[in-house]
């Protein structure tokens, strides 16, 4: 995720990463060739199409755009919030375990370390599942025994919880945890689960495609048609005017297509690996002392 000052009007305006610009350029182009030849065709053939068309088509599309952006939108932010509660439910896990446990003997100990290494990896491997990856060989945090156990599973990170509850349970018949401990902590568990079958619905749902479709191919007639609307009052206008309208458009629809997936790697996707790093650090930090 790009961090930026709103404020900076001249830093967000002038900034490349991130932005779409250059995406759009072919497109842009494009319709402002259009604009040329409907300049150049004007000079041999007086070929005019009528505005009202475009007038009523412009506000149906502009309707479909906005509809299409707050869907995007609205599958970013849900993914956020998801992604947020995956930080918050850990780092109570990680409260719970070191307010509950106050003997540490060498099981609890063993077990607590246990859980500070194995609770983040439900983290990275949620992530992994959602970006589509399968290469464990990154994951430092994995034993060759854990590896190869989560080698041929297709859900690796709740596997990760499973391990969690194991620690818990070597704890409880230890007498660390008593059962309305172990009852807190599960709800938190189970609260992972959750955000993680959230998470997967958004990255394994895509807008539909001929909802998708539909709005490219009626961005694409508007755009390249409407130099021919305006071609006999705006002249060798058109076809600066006709560039700055697909950009302004395609844009809309460009930028729906790089928020609808929030957990990928791009620009604008979510700070992922950032948000591990705070989850191992929280976890860290509340119970390895």
């Amino acid at each position: 995720m790009i961090q930026y000052d709103p404020k900076d009007v001249l830093g967000v305006l002038f900034r490349v990463r991130g932005s779409i610009m250059l995406r759009l350029l072919p497109r842009t182009l494009a319709a402002a060739a259009v604009g040329v030849g409907a300049v150049e065709l004007l000079h041999y053939w007086p070929f005019k199409l009528p505005s009202i068309a475009h007038t009523l088509i412009g506000v149906a599309l502009g309707l479909l755009l906005v509809f299409r952006t707050n869907a995007s939108y609205d599958r970013y932010w849900e993914g956020r919030k998801l992604i947020g509660g995956m930080v918050n439910r850990t780092r109570d896990i990680a409260r719970q375990l070191r307010s509950y446990v106050s003997a540490r003997d060498e099981v609890a100990s063993r077990a607590l370390a246990e859980v500070e290494r194995v609770l983040p990896l439900f983290y990275t491997l949620a992530v992994m599942s959602l970006r589509a990856e399968t290469d464990l060989a990154a994951v430092e945090r994995l034993t060759p025994d854990e590896r190869a156990q989560l080698e041929p599973l297709r859900a690796r990170a709740p596997m990760a919880l499973a391990w969690v509850s194991t620690q818990l349970d070597v704890l409880a018949k230890k007498g660390h945890l008593r059962d309305v401990h172990i009852q807190l902590i599960d709800t938190n568990v189970g609260a992972l689960m959750d955000a993680l079958g959230g998470c997967e619905r958004i990255a394994r749902t895509p807008v539909p495609f001929a909802y998708a479709q539909h709005i490219k191919w009626f961005v694409t007639l508007f755009c390249f048609t409407v130099p021919f609307v305006m071609v006999d009052t705006m002249s060798w206008a058109t076809p600066f005017v006709t560039g700055v309208l697909a950009f302004a458009l395609y844009g809309i629809d460009e930028i729906g297509v790089e928020i609808e997936d929030p957990f990928g790697d791009d620009p604008n996707d979510l700070p992922m690996d950032a948000v591990g790093e705070t989850v191992s650090r929280s976890v860290h930090d509340l119970l390895s002392t």
